[in-house]
């Protein structure tokens, strides 16, 4: 697995340089301490892929909320998604409340609608949708991201919580695979 992996991030087209994804991080941040500064609101990461950005955005964010996890997966490591498979749901209470999920990436939009439906199933007052990363596809999205970091073209990302195969979430900017690698 290692040598794949190595094959992989030793290929990949790097779309965007640490600085870049942080400047729009930063541009993220200022419209969520605009919009939800007032509003208390849970602040739901979304996991694994949305450790990196939750960390990250955290940090930036000026106002009182309370910090919880939810963890739905689709893609279970691999590099396609099946059935959404329930593995963590938030502690706290999203009864009447606001509540921000956030996440790595918009992909097929199927996981981050998921979540957001169970929100509204547990009496959120109102959801909002971070996300890193929105990935332009030709078909149209069942949900469309409050705030988005940056948009990229339709290939198979990894870095900054994007993973390959459960690897390389870890990486310093936002890279594509090269299709042939796949």
């Amino acid at each position: 697995m290692l040598k794949e992996i190595s094959k992989i991030e030793s290929s990949a087209d790097l779309l965007h340089n640490a600085s870049e994804i942080e400047s729009a991080i930063d541009n993220m941040a200022e419209k969520i301490n605009y919009l939800l500064n007032d509003r208390n609101p849970v602040f739901l990461c979304v996991l694994n892929g949305g450790v990196v950005i939750a960390g990250k955005l955290l940090t930036r964010l000026n106002f009182p909320l309370t910090f919880d996890s939810i963890n739905a997966s689709r893609f279970h490591n691999k590099t396609s998604g099946g059935e959404i498979q329930w593995i963590q749901k938030p502690e706290t209470s999203l009864k009447d409340r606001t509540v921000l999920i956030v996440d790595d990436i918009l992909d097929q939009g199927i996981t981050l609608q998921a979540i957001s439906n169970y929100c509204k199933e547990q009496g959120a007052l109102s959801i909002y949708t971070a996300v890193l990363v929105d990935k332009k596809l030709a078909q149209k999205k069942p949900i469309i991201a409050d705030f988005v970091g940056l948009e990229v073209e339709n290939r198979y990302l990894f870095g900054y919580g994007l993973d390959y195969k459960g690897y390389l979430r870890n990486a310093s900017g936002i890279y594509a695979c090269l299709d042939s690698d796949l």
